[in-house]
């Protein structure tokens, strides 16, 4: 079988990653002992070209990055990770995008995002990219939204499937503009803060899909639900799909390999139950590695976990 083509048109950042024992209340500075900084590649297009890449896919990542040392950086990045980044266009005017992420000692995490370059994305940046001739194109919305917007019309018009991680939610996005998307991917929060539906129960998950699906005009809604597995509608049945237990150490990025996971395994037979099964088993062994990145599965690794916990899709 050929590897699945995907488009990955997105964000690209650098992480600083600030690990701390616990957030510090208003006003209170803490001493972070026995704890060091990094910096990490990172952005959600990025993790997910990334994730889709180890998994065995042939990305093409869209992007903008900016003319300064941690751009250089990211594109010897990619390159390492064997993604093409002959779409990933350097901005003269504005630096690359920047995220802090601070990592708590249970694994809990919150993100400050620094768009810079992200915003500059521009529609003739996408429209060159579909060049390449993409079985599928993979979107997130850290990103300039017009640009967003015109990747779907593009797909439609060449009857290529988007999949969407609708992540992070912009309450001024458009998303009726959206044109024919195969699946829309949130997690809980934003799930909750597009359809204004908590997905606490499976009646309340599907109603979350169901408004999504009429939000997005899409064809699937897979929710992700954290610790509680995910689950899917397909316009006809409501499944859910239980988690697999680990050992959680930062969970950073599990959303982005989820769904890159998803559309990997989607392009092989267009089975949505299977795909989600996939995706579950990466998305579970993100969060057993420390940082974006650097914690994502390699096909090997999913392989191994499948065999070792004689798990079927």
């Amino acid at each position: 079988m050929p590897k699945p083509r995907i488009l990955v048109v997105g964000s690209a950042n650098m992480d600083i990653v600030l690990p701390v024992q616990r957030m510090p209340n208003r006003g209170e500075s803490i001493v972070a002992e026995n704890y060091n900084y990094k910096y990490i590649p990172g952005g959600k297009g990025a993790n997910a070209a990334v994730a889709a890449a180890r998994l065995g896919a042939d990305v093409i990542f869209c992007a903008r990055i900016g003319q300064d040392d941690i751009g250089l950086k990211l594109l010897h990045f990619y390159e390492q990770e064997n993604i093409s980044i002959e779409y990933v266009k350097r901005d003269r005017n504005t630096p690359t995008g920047l995220a802090a992420i601070i990592l708590e000692d249970d694994g809990t995490n919150r993100i400050i995002v620094y768009p810079n370059s992200n915003l500059n994305l521009k529609v003739d940046d996408v429209e060159d990219a579909f060049l390449t001739y993409p079985d599928a194109v993979l979107l997130q919305f850290e990103t300039n939204p017009e640009a967003i917007i015109a990747a779907t019309k593009f797909a439609a018009d060449k009857k290529i499937p988007v999949i969407i991680d609708a992540g992070p939610v912009r309450k001024d996005f458009p998303y009726e503009l959206l044109k024919k998307v195969e699946i829309i991917s949130p997690n809980e929060i934003e799930t909750m803060q597009i359809s204004g539906i908590n997905p606490m129960t499976d009646a309340m998950c599907l109603q979350a899909c169901l408004r999504l699906q009429n939000m997005t005009k899409s064809k699937h809604a897979v929710l992700k639900l954290s610790d509680r597995g995910c689950c899917s509608y397909d316009g006809k049945s409501f499944e859910y799909y239980t988690p697999h237990h680990v050992n959680v150490v930062d969970t950073t990025a599990a959303g982005d390999a989820f769904t890159a996971a998803l559309a990997v395994e989607y392009l092989k037979n267009g089975n949505l139950n299977k795909a989600c099964k996939y995706a579950n088993i990466v998305g579970a062994l993100t969060v057993t590695k420390f940082g974006a990145i650097t914690s994502l599965p390699t096909k090997k690794e999913v392989d191994d976990f499948i065999l070792n916990r004689n798990i079927k899709l």
